[in-house]
């Protein structure tokens, strides 16, 4: 049986500004176990990155987790004490940040960077440090490591941050890793080798992996599980393999019709109409609503509940409800 290493439970995430209190996410519950590669896909703004940035408690000032629970390795993280979070984040849980350019100190060299966590979290010399810090370097795919030591961020290509950001956060072998977008300023094969990296580490050490991305083509490649979110909700969770082949949320469908295929020439793109709505915006019935083609009243006027699919696969939408209904009835009609 699969060993948990995260659970998440009903978290609700809120930012404060001049208009009051807004929620960028709702009410969401998932779990990673050891050894597991959990994918949050989503469009921009639906909230992926506040729920990874909560699960590690680094966000802003003016956010707070209001409501829910985060456990990793039995720990309570929400209600740790700010000194005891340190001693866990870098070294048992890490985060590869979205923006390396903000995320890097511009005032330390890439070495000193790196060296940091290996020094505070697992005691090595500073001449330790500095040799598994080359190492790391050339995990990642950095030509000339040694070189790059002793350089600032700001002399470094958007890529090659992108990889320092990666070394940086599997340095101490974390037990959970948070992968916020890691591949997007990567070319094709530094991509291909910075997912296959991260999963052979996967496979070695039993890590977790959350994976934020909107990549649907490196979800098919490393997700044991998808979290599909919306405008904060978590709307539709399945296994891979379910997803692709059986997906039953309208804007789960709709991710995947925008995907290209590159071996069917009459294959053509579908948009999803409309956008996200505001934080502010308040909405009767289910969020997506407005932009859904299948909407109905009931969808228009009372929040849809979560339906099991399978034991791998729930959904968030009212369609389900007639979906199974209808199933239950042909069933029944069948054994008469």
């Amino acid at each position: 049986m699969a060993e948990l290493l995260l659970d998440v439970n009903n978290l609700v995430t809120k930012f404060k500004t001049a208009d009051g209190k807004l929620s960028a996410v709702r009410g969401v519950s998932f779990s990673v176990n050891k050894g597991e590669t959990v994918c949050i896909v989503g469009e921009s703004g639906c909230g992926k990155s506040i729920t990874s940035l909560s699960i590690m408690n680094l966000l802003p000032n003016n956010g707070e987790i209001s409501e829910g629970s985060v456990r990793f390795l039995g720990q309570e993280l929400t209600k740790m004490r700010q000194d005891e979070l340190r001693k866990l984040r870098g070294n048992k849980m890490a985060m590869i940040f979205q923006e390396p350019m903000t995320a890097l100190n511009p005032v330390f060299t890439v070495g000193f960077q790196i060296r940091e966590p290996l020094k505070i979290h697992k005691r090595l010399s500073q001449r330790e440090a500095h040799r598994k810090g080359i190492e790391l370097l050339k995990q990642v795919g950095i030509p000339y490591p040694e070189k790059r030591m002793s350089q600032y961020s700001h002399e470094l290509s958007g890529g090659m941050r992108q990889r320092v950001m990666i070394a940086i956060a599997l340095a101490c072998r974390p037990s959970l890793l948070i992968a916020d977008e890691p591949t997007t300023a990567l070319d094709v094969t530094i991509q291909a080798q910075i997912l296959d990296l991260i999963d052979d580490l996967k496979e070695e050490l039993g890590m977790g992996v959350i994976m934020v991305t909107h990549d649907m083509g490196v979800v098919a490649e490393v997700a044991d599980r998808v979290m599909v979110m919306y405008a904060g909700e978590k709307i539709e969770e399945a296994d891979v393999e379910s997803l692709f082949s059986n997906p039953q949320h309208p804007y789960t469908k709709g991710l995947l019709k925008s995907v290209p295929n590159v071996d069917d020439r009459n294959h053509q793109l579908e948009a999803i109409p409309g956008t996200l709505p505001n934080l502010n915006e308040v909405i009767t019935g289910c969020r997506f609503h407005n932009r859904c083609e299948f909407a109905t009243e009931k969808c228009r006027t009372q929040s849809p509940k979560t339906f099991t699919v399978n034991d791998e696969h729930t959904v968030r939408c009212w369609l389900q409800e007639v979906e199974q209904h209808d199933e239950s009835a042909a069933t029944a009609s069948s054994n008469q």
